[in-house]
């Protein structure tokens, strides 16, 4: 998500490689954004500066956030999974701010999605600040930090959940008879287009699929067959797993 992350504020033109600098323990990685990114500062220990982004497992952050604040880093955008404001402030110096925030990889591409929240000490042009930083990579949606692991669940998550149905509709298509490269283009631009019809339209999911359902028809027969298999439970279930697991990592 990290990479990601830097890689959609150069594409999307928050600020030049040159303004950004990353710090990763990884000789691998760092050798990898290099490459990917000419300019970009990339160094093995903490870069003091007046703000940061935390993008890291949960059980470093708290090591990794003492070393941010003993170069004298006070202000911190967490994108680390589980780990409450309250928990990430603590291993700050008092009056720090913390912001909280859960996007998704889609934001490599500029068409990511974010939930975010501030902590205790940030002000009104903190969260600006954070989301200055997020939306120039997909939307933003402020909402209180208690349906955060929620937001993990869905959207976190979820572009995991689209793949998994992209690859089921190409394998699919491959069994019924097409060739890979076609059924791949067919399910990537129904996905796309789908997606499109939400967004500029508006209209109720459930709606939409009701219009595209005709009495009889062949698609009512695919999604009789889907219900049959609790296709639609399954992703309740997914979501509400990812959700928990999201919890446990902030215990």
């Amino acid at each position: 998500m990290g990479s990601a992350l830097v890689t959609g504020l150069i594409a999307g033109g928050w600020a030049p490689a040159e303004a950004l600098a990353v710090s990763d323990p990884d000789p691998v990685q760092r050798h990898r954004l290099s490459e990917a990114h000419p300019g970009l500062e990339v160094v093995e220990g903490p870069i003091g500066a007046a703000g940061a982004v935390l993008a890291v497992k949960p059980d470093v952050a708290e090591a990794v956030l003492r070393t941010l604040a003993a170069v004298g880093i006070t202000r911190v955008l967490s994108i680390v999974a589980g780990l409450s404001t309250a928990r990430l402030e603590a291993a700050l110096k008092p009056g720090d701010v913390v912001v909280r925030a859960m996007p998704n990889t889609p934001s490599q591409i500029g068409a990511g999605v974010a939930g975010m929240s501030g902590g205790s000490a940030a002000t009104a042009a903190d969260l600006d600040w954070a989301e200055g930083i997020l939306g120039s990579i997909g939307a933003v949606v402020r909402l209180p930090e208690r349906h955060l692991d929620a937001v993990t669940g869905v959207s976190g998550s979820g572009p995991a959940y689209v793949f998994l149905v992209a690859e089921a509709m190409i394998e699919a298509g491959v069994t019924a008879g097409l060739s890979r490269d076609v059924s791949r283009q067919l399910v990537v631009a129904t996905i796309l287009g789908s997606a499109r019809m939400m967004a500029e339209t508006e209209q109720d999911p459930g709606d939409l699929r009701a219009a595209v359902t005709s009495p009889g028809g062949t698609t009512a027969a695919a999604l009789r067959t889907l219900e049959f298999k609790a296709v639609r439970s399954a992703f309740i279930e997914a979501v509400a797993a990812a959700t928990e697991r999201s919890r446990q990592l902030g215990r």
